[in-house]
């Protein structure tokens, strides 16, 4: 059993910073790889960034450039830091795992068994 919270949304004006954070338990997920994905008003969940269980990372490109993800292995920790903030980035934001372990960092939500309970960010124009 895999059990992921997201924490640190909020509201934040363009052009601004603001990091998410995810916290695993359960489960070890070292070799896991870990996502975040948004779900903007009215669309369905979209990839944002993923790590893969080696440590390769995939960006979105619409965030490429602007969003960091970092892992924490040992704490079992997370990641989102999103800089340059624009409307458009307001979203439910999710924390996923898949539930196999390998390097692949693929986009679609399908992919990914584990998913937290999503922290909104709104970004205000």
């Amino acid at each position: 059993q895999v059990h992921l919270v997201e924490s640190g949304g909020g509201l934040v004006q363009a052009g601004g910073s603001l990091t998410v954070a995810c916290a695993h338990s359960g489960e070890s997920l070292r070799r896991n790889t870990l996502a975040w994905f948004r779900r903007l008003p009215g669309k369905e969940r979209e990839f944002v960034a993923g790590v893969g269980g080696s440590g390769d990372i995939v960006y979105a490109d619409s965030v490429n450039g602007r969003f960091t993800i970092s892992r924490d292995k040992s704490a079992n920790k997370l990641w989102l830091q999103m800089n340059d903030l624009k409307f458009e980035d307001t979203a439910v934001y999710y924390c996923a795992a898949r539930h196999i372990d390998g390097p692949w960092v693929p986009h679609p939500f399908g992919e990914y068994a584990y998913w937290g309970q999503g922290t909104q960010v709104a970004v205000s124009s």
